[in-house]
């Protein structure tokens, strides 16, 4: 069982995990931009989990390799992880990594080439708060492939609490979270929470543009059922009203979204295919635009 574990990104994902493997009892070394004292977690229902720091800064003051390194910067933030990786992995340490999209690997993998890269994807619903602490809605749950490496990752997450699932199936894993995604980037184009899928008018358009999104899926080889669209408009419309996104988070803190990742992998997987993606052409230069401007 891996015991050296490092989080490279402690944002509302990964202080989800450093947490439930600190509380545990596991030492998680935490790596990030800014330096803290501590990061916590407080899980709805339960009591606050604070994992010790310092959170470190600068690669060179941590010791590598380790056997485990959960990745959970942004997706736009990768070229600035290279330094991390670079001194945490070798050819033994799995990389987890914990980000939307659906190139985690081929994103990854250059700046540990020697380590094996798993994706995870995400289904839980945690949220940064404006004090810095996070806020965990719900039961922490991953998706993870099939094979040796995810196993280990498994056993390691499990045995902290998180509900963990390796599917042998992974590109469908992969689109089915991509699509619940890229819905929600109509959160950060209207600035309003989830509380606007309640609506008929955006109900409607949610359908049409999952529709559009799961052609692209089933190209890329996804075996995405029919009536996913309307299970995704649903889950949005039966969600909490207040519930938020990060992608909505970055928006209203004006910071860059990961607009690409998330809907704009649509577009380019769709003309690869030869397919029209006419409401993801509206959607995709609007939330560009929203994140990297001008004006």
């Amino acid at each position: 069982m891996a015991t050296n574990i490092a989080l490279v990104g402690p944002g509302a994902v990964g202080t989800t995990v450093a947490a439930l493997l600190s509380r545990a009892g596991h030492s998680v070394v935490v790596c990030g931009r800014t330096p803290r004292e501590s990061i916590e977690l407080r899980p709805d229902g339960a009591d606050p989990i604070v994992v010790p720091g310092p959170v470190h800064t600068d690669p060179g003051d941590v010791s590598g390799p380790v056997d485990v390194v959960l990745l959970a910067v942004k997706a736009t933030q990768n070229d600035q992880a290279a330094g991390w990786l670079a001194r945490l992995c070798d050819v033994h340490t799995i990389v987890v990594v914990l980000q939307n999209g659906v190139e985690q690997v081929e994103q990854v993998q250059p700046h540990c080439p020697r380590s094996p890269v798993i994706p995870g994807i995400v289904w839980y619903s945690a949220e940064t708060q404006p004090d810095g602490w996070v806020r965990l809605r719900g039961e922490a749950a991953l998706v993870l492939p099939s094979g040796p490496s995810a196993e280990t990752v498994a056993e390691l997450l499990r045995g902290a609490g998180c509900r963990v699932d390796c599917d042998p199936d992974i590109i469908t894993a992969g689109w089915r979270k991509l699509l619940t995604n890229a819905l929600a980037g109509f959160m950060a184009l209207s600035r309003r929470r989830s509380g606007m899928f309640r609506r008929d008018d955006v109900a409607a358009l949610s359908r049409r543009y999952l529709a559009e999104c799961l052609a692209v899926a089933r190209a890329e080889g996804a075996r995405l059922p029919d009536g996913i669209a309307d299970e995704l408009t649903d889950l949005f419309r039966n969600a909490p009203e207040d519930m938020g996104t990060s992608i909505l988070t970055d928006a209203e803190n004006h910071r860059p979204m990961e607009w690409d990742v998330r809907n704009g992998v649509i577009i380019r997987k769709a003309r690869a295919h030869g397919l029209a993606t006419p409401i993801s052409d509206v959607v995709v230069p609007l939330l560009a635009a929203a994140s990297d401007g001008p004006g």
